[in-house]
């Protein structure tokens, strides 16, 4: 009988706490800094793919960030740990009624020991977004840069800094300019920073495309330094939907979409042939549907790429790259566990994630969970997949089997 080792998650969140902008942030931008205020909402919801909400005198107390003209309010669903699934909707809450392992550090390390997680890697929240846009699309560039500095600065020093390596740094960068990315890339680099954070399709945030070679000087940058780009569903500021009337639980059951059509993205525009060293990963996207999506892909590249516009870029079949340079990671998939679909995805490009403190976390039952989906396997592979993989991408000081 397999046994669950310690896990190490390559997806969770951070609650960004209060003052992290007012502490971190270069003196010359304080008074500009992003800041925490109590608000009243009188309505908030989630419908069509879009969220949206109302403030106002009488409403639910709120704890909002305010950052030049944006007003950000904080959310039971993306703070959900600790409470019961009934209670988790898309309403308003305070940091007083949020579980402290959302934001701070001590806290989630003894959460994660409750969880048997050895170490995991945040992304951002819902304010800085999930690979930082809120700072791209701020008009003063330097503003948002001081932003994007302070905010990998705390990640490095302060939220990842005291935790012996079990908090695992990931940054964001200026999306505005590669070479500036590029530049800030290195400079966590020299700080053992391994991994970064990207849009799944810049296109959808009024960027170029992949396919432009636009992006070329950062994931060179990526590439050299041995750091991972890691896309989170989300991170287009764009989330599959039907019709701008449908349940919030239809973008739920597609929210794999935008990882899909990425990855196709990647696989065939030729940026992973130009950076063979290159590694990206796809977080809370889920494996199922990645079998089909190589074999369909080989066959349209079999079939059409005198057309296709890929003859002279994508020389081989493109699953080659995909088995070369790029990762799945799942926490709730078992089709994707089932020994055909396995074989097809490849257990050495697939990695475990928790999703502390979101409402579809598996936290703090994660060890269970992974032992309901992945007890039919061997032993070599749940330790690859619950932590060898991850420990391997982003050189874990970690033995692979614990």
């Amino acid at each position: 009988m397999v046994e669950i080792p310690l896990l190490v998650s390559v997806d969770d969140h951070v609650i960004e706490p209060p003052d992290l902008w007012e502490r971190w942030i270069t003196p010359r931008f304080r008074d500009r800094a992003p800041r925490v205020e109590r608000i009243g909402c009188t309505h908030m919801g989630y419908v069509g793919g879009v969220f949206g909400f109302e403030t106002g005198e009488g409403g639910v107390p709120c704890d909002w960030w305010r950052f030049e003209d944006l007003l950000i309010p904080r959310t039971r669903v993306e703070s959900a740990v600790g409470y019961d699934r009934a209670d988790v909707t898309v309403s308003p809450t305070t940091y007083d009624e949020m579980r402290p392992g959302c934001y701070d550090p001590a806290a989630r390390l003894a959460d994660m020991d409750e969880g048997r997680i050895e170490a995991q890697m945040c992304f951002p929240s819902s304010f800085p977004r999930f690979c930082g846009q809120t700072f791209s699309e701020v008009a003063d560039k330097e503003l948002g840069l001081a932003c994007i500095e302070a905010y990998n600065d705390w990640m490095v020093e302060e939220w990842c800094g005291g935790s012996g390596g079990r908090l695992i740094p990931l940054i964001i960068v200026p999306l505005w300019d590669p070479d500036l990315a590029a530049a800030e890339v290195r400079r966590n680099v020299a700080r053992g920073v391994r991994a970064v954070t990207f849009s799944e399709i810049p296109a959808y945030l009024g960027l170029p495309s992949i396919h432009t070679g636009y992006w070329d000087p950062f994931f060179a940058a990526c590439a050299e330094a041995d750091v991972s780009v890691h896309m989170h569903i989300g991170s287009s500021s764009k989330m599959p939907s039907t019709s701008a009337d449908a349940p919030p639980l239809v973008a739920s059951a597609l929210t794999f979409g935008n990882a899909m059509s990425s990855m196709v993205d990647f696989l065939l525009s030729g940026v992973l042939v130009r950076f063979p060293n290159l590694q990206i990963a796809y977080s809370e996207g889920q494996i199922g549907w990645i079998p089909y999506i190589l074999e369909r892909t080989d066959h349209v590249w079999e079939s059409n790429r005198a057309w296709g516009g890929v003859a002279s870029s994508v020389p081989e079949p493109p699953s080659t790259y995909y088995h070369r340079q790029v990762y799945g990671c799942f926490f709730e998939d078992e089709h994707g566990l089932t020994a055909d679909a396995l074989e097809k995805i490849n257990p050495d490009r697939i990695m475990f994630e928790t999703d502390y403190p979101h409402s579809d976390s598996t936290w703090p039952h994660s060890a269970d969970t992974a032992k309901r989906l992945m007890g039919h396997l061997d032993q070599d592979t749940v330790d690859k997949l619950c932590r060898g993989n991850a420990i391997r991408l982003l050189g874990l000081d970690l033995p692979v089997h614990a």
